[in-house]
């Protein structure tokens, strides 16, 4: 996959600008605050209708403008494709597919496989466990149309039987409500997590190949999952939570409460990892995704890469620029000589200058 062109109205700090992408290596370079981020903000959110950022629509569109508007050309196994996306400030945005419309942002899976990379990557590792959920969430989505549905399906149930639960402090003969949510909750729950653990596995053959080559063999890497409980046991452990879920008015057993440990030479990288150390782990994981998208999809997704050279010694840049050969990437940086100490020569230059794009010559 790779794509062609993007344009952009009204989005950030750009009035009107279109760019016309390289399907290997392109550079966007400039000073800070110039709108570089932005470019690559644009892009995820035409293939996936949210930002990494989790930005608002209405905080996206340009100071003074009603209305944001984003097109992305790309190809994928041979077939062109368009995507539209309106943003607008006091209604939801709109999507379009090949300039048809559709309702449900989940009918964008499967049309633009992205990876993106960033310094705030590091929360994958750092953060607590909800960014880590969020990690796998987002990628077996991408990989998996039948585990987003269940997921939908599960966090619906879960959002019914807490609303359920806090109801029956005033009325608690709803014993038979809770338990058809009950019945609900398991058979989503224990799909959710049969796949997460699926997903986990096959993360771990690709990893620890790649963060052993990032490490000369110094490290091993090894995502473990964490269920808060297990297919078998979901069941049982629903049932035995029941009264602390109706005193509290929240379900405290189910996949919503996963966890998944980064370990570095079995040891937890939240805890004891140096900086340097998550860093290498967080590019470990991200690499590891587009070997599994290449792998589920037979198609090698775009890599976009947010300043990260600057956050990475030396060796970990090599190793980098030399994993993307065959991929498209779109790169920030703040200058060129990362790319000059390495001897790498990008396919397109773009320079970023206060929401303006002009390509090197």
């Amino acid at each position: 996959m790779y794509i062609e062109l993007i344009d952009l109205l009204n989005f950030r700090n750009y009035e009107r600008q279109t760019i016309k992408l390289d399907p290997g290596v392109n550079i966007f370079y400039g000073n800070n605050a110039q709108g570089k981020t932005n470019i690559l903000e644009a892009v995820y959110l035409a293939g996936t209708t949210r930002s990494h950022k989790g930005s608002k629509d209405r905080e996206m569109i340009r100071k003074g403008e009603e209305e944001s508007h984003i097109r992305m050309d790309l190809v994928r196994s041979g077939i062109r494709h368009r995507v539209d996306l309106h943003l607008r400030k006091n209604r939801s945005k709109g999507i379009a597919i090949d300039r048809i419309p559709v309702k449900r942002a989940s009918e964008l899976f499967g049309i633009a496989s992205l990876v993106f990379f960033s310094p705030e990557d590091l929360n994958i590792i750092k953060n607590g466990p909800s960014a880590r959920r969020r990690f796998i969430n987002f990628e077996l989505c991408q990989l998996d149309k039948v585990y987003l549905n269940v997921l939908g399906e599960y966090s619906r149930c879960l959002m019914q039987r807490n609303k359920l639960l806090k109801d029956m402090e005033d009325n608690p003969g709803r014993t038979a409500e809770l338990d058809v949510w009950d019945e609900q909750l398991l058979r989503y729950g224990t799909e959710v997590i049969r796949r997460r653990a699926s997903f986990i596995a096959s993360m771990n053959e690709k990893t620890e190949e790649i963060h052993r080559e990032l490490t000369d063999s110094l490290e091993t890497l090894l995502l473990k999952y964490e269920p808060s409980t297990t297919e078998n046991a979901f069941a049982v452990d629903l049932a035995m939570s029941r009264e602390r879920d109706l005193r509290y008015g929240e379900t405290h057993v189910g996949p919503h409460r996963d966890d998944a440990a980064v370990l570095i030479n079995g040891m937890d990288s939240r805890v004891y990892g140096s900086q340097g150390q998550q860093r290498s782990a967080a590019l470990s994981l991200k690499l590891a995704e587009i070997r599994m998208i290449r792998e589920h999809t037979g198609d090698t997704p775009v890599l976009l890469l947010d300043d990260v050279l600057s956050e990475l010694d030396s060796s970990r840049q090599n190793q980098l620029l030399g994993s993307i050969k065959g991929i498209q990437t779109l790169i920030t940086c703040t200058g060129l000589d990362d790319f000059v100490q390495n001897h790498f020569e990008a396919d397109t230059v773009f320079h970023v200058v206060n929401g303006h794009i002009a390509q090197n010559d």
